[in-house]
């Protein structure tokens, strides 16, 4: 890349001290301006050396993607870091190198098959895959994706797979494949398959040995740094946000859903990533605005360490000082044999929920709601197990029917069935949420999150939550719309743990 006109922090901050200096020389006292010559000397030593010294001990061998403004700026960054880390401000930094930096115009990524659609979606889910001695699971993973998302919930991603082993014949057999089983996803634009040439990496001979890794495993390490650095740079512009999937992975049922969900909870926080899984990079969802700076973030410490371990320090420098996890996970790994040298990997995660769940445990529990009931015992029919069924003649917007647990209970999924049979007195706008309390309130609970809204009358949803294990006291059916005839409410089902 050409060298570019960035902000020259060193110049703005020694024109600022010159000043400041000039000022000060004019003292007469010499005593004092032998003192200030010398606090000089001992500033300028300090603040100069430790870029000297970074420069030197972490040699960048990028000088395809980043001029030498880049490497300076973030030498001078990491100076300041040493000599008043409390001060510093690593975003804005970050931000300033992102938006002086030009495109990555060495990459040369192309599309094999599909075109993205012309709309922008909510999600784009990226995945890649490299050859396994072993066979690959790729084709397993876009099977499991697909058909954990109903048609629906399609309509509002895009998935991208980075095929990134540079063997042809590889490379010949996947796309086959991918066409063949997958032609509808690709004819709906609902997928996309690239390949980057190998011209296009950054040197992959004498890196760094951190870690005591292997040679074989740091130019694996290395290399996997730069395939997912050019997917998440092909996925720009494409969708509002990006999730981070590997290509050995199932997905639970209504993942999409559940992501958008806690999405709309979170619209108004601060957030770098989202975790729907505990494993390494699976399940990370980025704000698509964020991926030329974490793109060129992976590409500039590439050989340093695992794209795990960057995204930590990623994350850290944009303020967010720990992992905001949700549970249970929603992807769960599948694979035997890694991607490195066929290795055994039997890793799984352990918050991952089964599909085979078993039938629904409602807990002993109170029901208390707004609705004109004349009958209070025919209430509790609305969450029986047997066949009984909760029926009232109107429903007005506001008014809801709440269960509240005895005991407050880690519950993982909850299923809300209502209309009769032949679907009738369905609530067609209403919703379902969780209610947690912190001061003990007998009949009622003091915070409500929503879970999720009823389509055609039904809700059925895993529970996620950031802090693994929470327990739930109330569980609330809102009716966000007056219903023109009665409410049938057949059945609240909930599984807890």
């Amino acid at each position: 890349m050409p060298n570019q006109k960035g902000p020259d922090f060193r110049h703005l901050r020694i024109h600022r001290r010159i000043t400041d200096w000039e000022t000060a020389l004019q003292v007469p006292n010499p005593s004092t301006m032998r003192d200030f010559l010398w606090k000089l000397i001992i500033i300028a030593t300090a603040v100069v050396l430790p870029i000297f010294y970074f420069i030197d001990e972490n040699p960048f061998d990028t000088a395809s993607f980043l001029s030498l403004k880049e490497k300076e700026m973030v030498a001078w960054q990491r100076a300041r870091m040493q000599i008043n880390p409390g001060r510093t401000n690593h975003m804005k930094t970050f931000k300033d190198m992102q938006r002086n930096s030009e495109p990555l115009k060495n990459v040369n990524s192309h599309i094999l098959l599909g075109a993205f659609p012309t709309e922008k979606k909510l999600l784009t889910i990226g995945i890649s895959s490299v050859q396994r001695p072993q066979g690959s699971y790729l084709l397993d993973t876009l099977q499991s994706l697909f058909f954990a998302s109903s048609s629906s919930e399609q309509k509002y991603f895009t998935v991208l797979v980075h095929l990134a082993d540079p063997d042809p014949n590889w490379l010949d057999q996947m796309i086959s494949s991918i066409s063949t089983l997958f032609q509808p996803y690709i004819q709906a634009r609902q997928l996309v398959v690239i390949n980057t040439p190998l011209k296009s990496y950054l040197p992959l001979k004498n890196l760094k040995k951190n870690f005591n890794d292997t040679p074989t495993y740091v130019t694996f390490r290395s290399k996997q740094n730069m395939d997912y650095a050019f997917l998440m740079n092909f996925a720009t512009n494409h969708s509002d946000y990006f999730l981070m999937i590997e290509d050995d992975v199932k997905c639970a049922p209504g993942f999409v859903s559940q992501i958008a969900t806690i999405l709309s909870a979170w619209e108004r926080k601060a957030w770098v990533t989202l975790e729907f899984s505990r494993l390494g990079f699976l399940g990370k969802l980025f704000h698509a605005r964020d991926l030329p700076c974490f793109v060129r973030f992976l590409l500039l410490f590439y050989q340093e360490m695992p794209c795990d371990y960057l995204l930590s320090h990623f994350r850290d420098l944009l303020m967010q000082k720990k992992p905001i996890q949700f549970f249970p996970s929603l992807f769960q790994h599948m694979g035997i044999y890694s991607s490195s040298e066929g290795q055994l990997n039997s890793l799984t995660d352990k918050e991952f929920e089964e599909n085979d769940i078993g039938p629904p445990g409602n807990p002993a529990a109170t029901i208390h709601t707004s609705l004109n009931v004349t009958n209070a015992s025919v209430l509790m029919n609305a969450y029986s197990l047997d066949k009984n069924f909760f029926y009232v003649k109107e429903a007005k917007a506001g008014s809801h029917l709440t269960v509240v647990l005895d005991i407050p209970a880690a519950v993982f999924r909850v299923q809300v069935l209502t209309g009769s049979e032949l679907k009738e007195n369905q609530l067609k706008e209403g919703q379902v949420e969780l209610g947690y309390d912190s001061t003990n309130r007998i009949n009622d609970c003091d915070d409500y999150i929503l879970l999720g809204l009823l389509v055609n009358g039904i809700l059925d949803k895993q529970v996620l939550s950031e802090e693994s294990g929470k327990k739930v006291k109330c569980v609330r059916l809102l009716v966000t719309a007056t219903l023109p005839s009665g409410l049938i409410v057949r059945h609240i089902n909930l599984w807890i743990k």
